[in-house]
């Protein structure tokens, strides 16, 4: 364990018996919490998941819970942590929360900063994992020590789950989902969030109910080869270079449904001008093919309007003097929540046109639909959020990226991106240098996990 979160350690109990009597939870908990999060690198392959699980373990029995109320499941160099409030009706399905420990790699030299040693510098916490996904993570363990402490009695039961792998192969989260599939629906802390204009005032909070399928094909051509001297018809360079040319003059056919309607509605309404006419346009009618053609001009909002597939990398030949034998190109999709992985390799074999190809799906994705946007969970997030910033939008989203509600929805569990966190768009380093998240924002996102949770529990 770094000498940072020992240090710490103590702070934390400290910190715990001045919240006692606090009639919420404290924020100043909740920044040492992710103060000390942040310290643990936990990058694939450092074997530091399975501490900052027993760090998080030791916060939550200081404030109550038993032994038996939390499970740290080990999977190799990585764990799983579920830590539970149990319900007084045992006929309500469980509600869960999740979020994952794990971040991604960074390099020291860099950063402005060492990326696992956290600074509070200028109104912000720097730091590895910082916002993806300590942050939430941080404020899910503060606001259930709290309830904990304070002697919350949900009629339905609580668990907090902590995936250990999110960032890389999500071995952990499916293990979890398989677990805990017999769910009412699942809040996650890493999805959704509010936005901030650049001026800091609030601008809106999305409400992530859907995810696009993260799927990889391989096209591979290959060929007898022969000398370079000696060229021929069937080079396997030439041949993927006119499949590409043919992949990258398609279009997948536009989608629409409940969330992205509702998505584009609210997005008609703030953007305005040629977008938001658009948007308005398309939301109502997705035949509508000027619509749908604008806003697959834009980066920003193709992802919205149908399935996406790009070449990404390019191998081929074994030798500079030698006609290539074996030409490939990984392809990267991104799917429509709802269509099946293998409906989008039938789709690519017909579009590259090619008998002699093959397309071959990678890694064994998995794919899920979109959850139903549920009255009872909008009118919690609405409340929770209104309360931080009243009468601020929240508008329905799918984000193009996969988190742990993934695998979730897979089986059937209703999950949602609920983030506490609000941030300017400038401020998003998620992955990138120098990762930071407000400290001004602290309290709201502890109030906000709160009433989700006191709201949707009862």
């Amino acid at each position: 364990m770094p000498t940072f979160p020992v240090r710490l350690l103590f702070a934390s109990a400290a910190l715990f018996s001045a919240a006692t009597a606090q009639a919420a939870p404290d924020p100043a908990l909740g920044k040492d919490v992710l103060l000390q999060s942040i310290a643990f690198k936990t990058v694939e392959g450092e074997g530091q998941v399975p501490k900052l699980a027993a760090y998080y373990a030791a916060v939550l029995k200081d404030a109550g819970f038993a032994d038996a109320d939390i499970v740290i499941t080990p999977m190799g160099e990585t764990a799983t942590l579920a830590a539970t409030i149990k319900g007084s009706d045992a006929a309500l399905k469980p509600l869960l929360l999740i979020g994952h420990m794990d971040v991604v790699a960074a390099d020291r030299k860099d950063w402005t900063r060492d990326p696992f040693v956290p600074v509070e510098e200028n109104g912000y916490i720097f730091g590895r994992g910082a916002e993806d996904n300590k942050y939430d993570v941080a404020m899910m363990v503060t606001t259930l020590a709290y309830l904990k402490r304070t002697g919350f009695a949900p009629r339905r039961t609580v668990t907090l789950l902590l995936s250990g792998d999110e960032e890389t192969q999500m071995k952990t989260t499916r293990a979890l989902a398989a677990r805990y599939k017999d769910a009412e629906l699942l809040l996650n802390g890493d999805g959704g969030g509010g936005v901030l204009g650049e001026d800091g005032k609030p601008v809106l909070y999305l409400l992530q109910a859907g995810e696009k399928t993260y799927a990889d094909f391989e096209i591979a051509i290959t060929d007898p080869g022969g000398h370079s001297s000696a060229p021929t018809a069937s080079n396997p360079v030439y041949r993927l270079a006119k499949v590409l040319d043919r992949l990258a003059a398609y279009q997948f056919p536009p989608m629409a449904n409940e969330l992205t309607r509702a998505s584009m509605r609210a997005g008609a309404r703030r953007i305005g001008g040629e977008a938001g006419a658009a948007m308005a346009r398309y939301a109502e009618n997705p035949q509508d093919a000027t619509a749908a053609a604008y806003l697959s001009s834009r980066s920003e909002y193709v992802g919205q309007v149908r399935t996406t597939c790009v070449a990404t990398m390019l191998s081929g030949g074994h030798a500079l003097n030698a006609l290539p034998q074996r030409a490939t190109a990984s392809v990267n999709c991104r799917i429509f929540p709802g269509v099946a992985i293998d409906a989008v390799k039938a789709e690519l074999t017909k579009v590259i046109a090619d008998d002699s190809a093959t397309v071959t799906t990678l890694n064994d994705p998995t794919g899920s639909d979109a959850s139903p946007l549920r009255a009872d969970v909008t009118a919690a997030v609405t409340k929770a959020v209104q309360a931080r910033y009243p009468g601020l939008e929240i508008t329905p989203n799918m984000s193009a990226g996969a988190t742990d509600s993934l695998y979730f929805r897979a089986l059937g569990v209703p999950s949602y991106g609920v983030s506490g966190l609000f941030m300017k768009s400038s401020d998003g380093f998620a992955h990138g240098l120098n990762e930071r998240v407000p400290v001004a924002g602290i309290a709201g996102a502890l109030a906000q996990w709160e009433t989700m949770v006191k709201t949707l529990a009862r």
